[in-house]
């Protein structure tokens, strides 16, 4: 399987993480944390590493390390704004329950 970017995220990638933030690709990955076991990271990713699998579509990069790809694997992320919030949003298939506030979720 693989990750699915859309449109709109893959201009979000090359327009504020590569252009304005000077990285190579937006990485994308998981913590442990909250009520439910695992949250989301985003971050500037300055260089692909050995183990990283990268996701490119629409001109745009994601990287994702090893540990991360099996909870990731399937899943479509995009970029939304809803009212004066801005955000990517991760549509994963893995997840089986998410905290009432949705800020974690378990696999």
């Amino acid at each position: 399987m693989s990750i699915q970017l859309t449109e709109t995220a893959a201009r979000h990638i090359r327009k504020s993480i590569v252009e304005k933030r000077g990285g190579v690709a937006l990485r994308l990955g998981v913590k442990k944390v909250g009520c439910s076991g695992f949250a989301y990271t985003f971050d500037v990713a300055r260089e692909v590493g050995a183990e990283d699998h990268v996701v490119e579509a629409h001109e745009a990069t994601v990287v994702i390390d090893r540990e991360a790809w099996s909870i990731l694997d399937g899943s479509t992320l995009d970029f939304v704004r809803e009212g004066f919030k801005e955000t990517f949003r991760v549509d994963n298939p893995n997840v089986k329950a998410q905290c009432g506030c949705g800020e974690s979720f378990s696999v």
